[in-house]
């Protein structure tokens, strides 16, 4: 596998140009978000949990959990949820923006039949640590690796969405050929272009924890913005939920002030990529507005990746875990039904 060191920005395709310059949906963005906080049921106060505590998802219980980790000067108290037979093959979910463990409710349900789930909440979101440490993408990475030896998980599948993926990418690279299959979930991979990530200005801004601390307005937005298809009320109003706990606001700005995404995309072209070992399932929302489907196109991004790597693109926006969430759990039990043999 050759790995290009050029460290060269394409340019994005002309309709996604349009788009973050003000044009089509965009330009009507703040109505169509306040027509959707006008439509919500009133989300209620953050959900608080406590280690062992059960929760009813349709037919399926899962189980909170609480646990200190090695990690920074002392430890990080991660909080995750768990369902399904502990001797059965694991997968490893990571939540991204503005989201939680919730995000990954639908597959928690469906595949916990055959399969061992564990869905983490990100160290500054929901009910994990926010105190001050490493929000480095490779520092977060060493403390999620701490992490699963705590609890005892060796081998794994590892699913991520948006920024549970670049720590994840980290991760991947380290944890060598315990990962047996990683579902890579929109992110910027190969290509990328200063315009396709605007969110990083706001995340890093004076007034980035005013906006990120009206939890319904922040979520509302993203849902709005970057989704193509419609998202349940219940899902909107749980997320809401989930980034109402204290702490968020301050904590989650932190990754965006340790790295960037230029440093991100340097890393996974210049070590990360050519580091990972498992089968990659490239996993993207064709109607993203800032991750063109155009840079996922095969053979070229399979041919960067390990032997049995592949892309499926969604018909739906960026959040294709609550937009298409049958088809997320088919395409990802498929997946792992092919790397665990």
């Amino acid at each position: 596998m050759t790995v290009d060191l050029a460290h060269t920005y394409t340019d994005p395709p002309a309709r996604v140009s349009t788009e973050l310059s003000g044009g089509g949906a965009a330009q009507d963005l703040f109505p169509r978000v306040q027509v959707l906080l006008d439509q919500l049921p009133e989300p209620g106060p953050a959900r608080t949990n406590t280690d062992g505590e059960r929760e009813q998802l349709g037919a399926t219980t899962l189980v909170h959990r609480f646990v200190d980790a090695p990690g920074d000067s002392e430890t990080v108290r991660w909080h995750y949820v768990e369902v399904g037979d502990p001797s059965a093959p694991t997968i490893v979910f990571l939540h991204g923006v503005p989201d939680s463990w919730w995000q990954w409710h639908y597959a928690l349900e469906l595949l916990s039949d055959r399969y061992h789930c564990v869905a983490i909440d990100l160290k500054g979101y929901g009910q994990s640590d926010k105190r001050t440490g490493d929000y480095r993408q490779q520092g977060v990475a060493e403390q999620l690796h701490a992490l699963l030896d705590t609890i005892g998980i060796s081998e794994l599948v590892l699913v991520t969405h948006d920024r549970g993926t670049p720590p994840g990418d980290h991760l991947v690279s380290a944890l060598g050929d315990r990962v047996i299959g990683y579902a890579r979930g929109q992110q910027h991979l190969w290509h990328l272009h200063p315009s396709l990530h605007p969110q990083e200005q706001l995340f890093t801004s004076p007034g980035a924890q005013g906006v990120l601390a009206d939890a319904q307005r922040f979520v509302a937005t993203a849902y709005t913005w970057l989704t193509d298809r419609p998202v349940a009320a219940s899902d909107i109003v749980r997320t809401v939920e989930e980034f109402s706990h204290s702490g968020i606001a301050t904590a989650v700005p932190r990754y965006f002030h340790s790295s960037s995404f230029r440093q991100e995309w340097i890393d996974r072209r210049t070590k990360l990529i050519g580091s990972w070992t498992a089968p990659v399932l490239v996993l993207q929302g064709k109607l993203d507005p800032v991750q063109p489907h155009e840079f996922y196109t095969e053979p070229d991004i399979v041919d960067m990746l390990p032997a049995g790597s592949r892309v499926h693109l969604f018909d739906t926006g960026h959040f294709w875990p609550f937009e298409a969430p049958h088809e997320t759990v088919d395409v990802i039990r498929a997946f792992v039904d092919t790397v665990t043999g």
